[in-house]
């Protein structure tokens, strides 16, 4: 077997930035930005991975083993994969074991950034991360240290934003004088990033070994498209991310709404359809040709309205690019991957795009329909009479507000801590449970159907 080894000497550098999630999408992501720049022969941006959860364990254990080197793997929908070994996290710790020393890691002058993949459910009070970040920015005012950058990786609306009011809340419950100094000291850019990374397999791990040679224990798949988009507001500097792919601008949020309100919606928009159509793969799904046209309907008609100009960006390429990396047959993501923590993610991507078209007039049949195909999901059995496991926090009370949706259509959408007011408007409400009829008396394809070619709408009117 070949020994995992990055292309760059690794002695000498220096870490620059910690990172709080180690997952698949930082090391297809960020740490490859991190490692093209080391390639380049940049020494003091190395990344220090950081374990928050017990559940990192696994992560931890393969980390220390292979010294932070893995396989990225991209795989081209011809069939071609492109291998490269990653060297940029040269540490790793485990904060379960010892928050101190990742705490002391943060608080170390050299680290400049400190970056976050903690999943949507990971900004709230209380949040491990932010605990620790908090300790760490205390121990950096109190040694009379700069501030640093607090830099969200994470698929939300506002991401850099929503940071800093984590963090501000964080640190007012630890010391009022320390919210001031970070009020002044720290930076929380809004950033957007995507690439399709879908969970590593043991069949991944066996065809890195067979096709490469190389006994990887956390190899890494993803599609080839990669984009970051990040705003230039950097407390302690950067690296020069422009450099090696990335986009610095003034304003994310066009190339957010885009991306939250385009792929991430059209995701959901097929994940709930797809499953109750007996689909387990994406790509299965997204080369039918019933679902294409679906969700090219939802971008055209309903989420396109809701966005703004984004500068240097042709709205309708990009629509056509994300239906054929949907359908790329190398990536192999799951319908069940797309399906889970649906409550954390209906709300951040597809309800602005309900929101804004009910506020200016637009249609919301589609995005209603989606809904309706959630619900018909969260019952938790499919049209086979199979049970579906439902992999979300609020996984029982979903359950059973879709199965109670049988007898009281409105149910569902009537959680409001969920769907807000969403139940009160009647052109939302109406459209929503036309499609819930539909698919609890036709099933998903068929509605599907009389969807696409209007006849749904026309039964509803």
């Amino acid at each position: 077997m070949t020994a995992l080894t990055a292309s760059y000497d690794r002695t000498g550098l220096t870490t620059g930035v910690v990172h709080l999630g180690v997952g698949a999408f930082h090391r297809a992501h960020l740490a490859m930005y991190h490692d093209r720049l080391l390639e380049r022969g940049v020494t003091d941006w190395a990344i220090c991975g950081v374990g928050v959860l017990p559940a990192d364990r696994p992560v931890r254990d393969a980390a220390r083993a292979q010294d932070g080197l893995y396989t990225l793997v991209l795989k081209h929908p011809d069939g071609t994969y492109e291998p490269r070994v990653i060297g940029s996290i040269t540490d790793y710790l485990f904060a379960p074991e010892d928050p101190d020393a990742v705490v002391e890691r943060m608080a170390d002058p050299s680290t400049r950034i400190v970056s976050l993949t903690i999943t949507e459910g990971g900004y709230v009070a209380g949040s491990p991360a932010f605990d620790l970040i908090v300790r760490a920015l205390a121990a950096r005012r109190d040694r009379g240290l700069g501030g640093l950058t607090v830099l969200s990786c994470d698929n939300l609306e506002g991401n850099g934003d929503r940071t800093r009011a984590v963090l501000m809340r964080a640190a007012r419950d630890h010391d009022g004088a320390l919210a001031d100094w970070i009020a002044g000291s720290v930076t929380c850019p809004n950033s957007m990033v995507d690439r399709i990374t879908p969970r590593t397999t043991d069949d991944d791990r066996r065809e890195v070994r067979d096709r490469f040679g190389v006994d990887d224990a956390w190899p890494v798949v993803c599609e080839p498209f990669v984009q970051w988009v990040v705003e230039d507001r950097f407390a302690a500097g950067r690296p020069e991310y422009d450099l090696v792919g990335a986009q610095i601008v003034d304003d994310v949020e066009p190339y957010e709404l885009m991306k939250l309100r385009l792929l991430n919606a059209s995701h959901q928009g097929l994940c709930y359809f797809a499953h109750l159509c007996g689909y387990e793969l994406v790509h299965e799904a997204a080369q039918d040709p019933l679902f294409r046209r679906f969700l090219a309907a939802y971008m055209d008609a309903e989420a396109t309205p809701t966005l703004p100009p984004v500068p240097g960006v042709d709205l309708d390429e990009y629509k056509r690019t994300l239906l054929e990396r949907f359908a790329n047959p190398e990536i192999r993501d799951t319908i069940a991957r797309l399906c889970q923590d649906s409550s954390d993610r209906i709300p951040q991507w597809l309800l602005p795009v309900v929101r804004h078209n009910l506020d200016s007039g637009g249609d919301v049949f589609l995005s209603a329909a989606v809904v309706a195909s959630w619900a018909r999901y969260a019952e938790g059995v499919d049209e086979q009479g199979q049970a579906i496991a439902i992999d979300d926090p609020r996984a029982e009370t979903l359950t059973e507000l879709g199965r109670r949706a049988r007898r009281d259509p409105i149910a569902f959408i009537a959680d409001r801590e969920l769907f807000g007011d969403l139940a009160d408007h009647e052109r939302f409400a109406d459209a929503y449970g036309t499609a819930l009829r539909s698919l609890q008396e036709r099933g998903a394809r068929a509605t599907l159907e009389m969807i696409v070619d209007g006849t749904l709408a026309a039964v509803r009117a």
